[in-house]
């Protein structure tokens, strides 16, 4: 898939609208979801959507095709959430799953529905307490499936800074949410 989308690229920037039309296809769901998880607002996320493949647009004619177009793709929409993050002076995540959103009654215990929203909530907290860097790399790993590398590429920084991230991400977790843990799972953490 890499390579067809260096392709389309080279495609967009010798200004073949359909080779663009089709990296927006292909893309704009991956993209919406991670602007989501940064800007905290499905709405928000769809006008940034929008914003972040105009620039691809723009900057089709200095994209180098290395193999790294989602990193460079993610790097572009990361930058535009974080700037837009800084001018409205606002540093929240709120995690959006459209599935959960859409998930009818089915029959469920209206306590379990009831705890599990309140365990999420719970758990969207915790995550927006996270520093930014460390919000965007939780985003990336567990929402994108992007490997140490690639999020190291869309940050702009080294493997082992990633890995630090996600640790320093996890351990807070884990403290913020010690409370909410079962009994077994405090073990664990400790």
């Amino acid at each position: 898939m890499t390579h067809d989308d260096d392709i389309l690229m080279e495609r967009t920037a010798a200004g073949d609208e359909q080779a663009f039309r089709q990296l927006v296809a292909r893309w704009e769901r991956p993209v919406h979801a991670f602007l989501a998880h940064m800007l905290g607002s499905a709405e928000d996320a769809e006008d940034m959507t929008q914003d972040t493949f105009l620039a691809v647009y723009d900057r089709a004619g200095r994209y180098r095709p290395e193999g790294r177009f989602r990193s460079w793709l993610l790097r572009i929409a990361g930058n535009r959430a974080r700037s837009a993050l800084r001018r409205r002076r606002i540093v929240r995540w709120v995690t959006f799953d459209p599935a959960s959103h859409d998930r009818g009654a089915g029959g469920d215990d209206p306590l379990q529905d009831l705890e599990r929203r309140e365990a999420t909530a719970r758990v969207r907290a915790a995550v927006a307490s996270l520093p930014e860097r460390q919000r965007a790399a939780v985003a990336l790993k567990r929402f994108q499936g992007l490997s140490y590398q690639e999020i190291a590429e869309v940050l702009e920084t080294t493997v082992p800074a990633v890995e630090s991230l996600l640790q320093r991400a996890g351990d807070a977790l884990r403290r913020e949410l010690a409370g909410d843990l079962g009994p077994q799972a405090r073990k664990e953490s400790s």
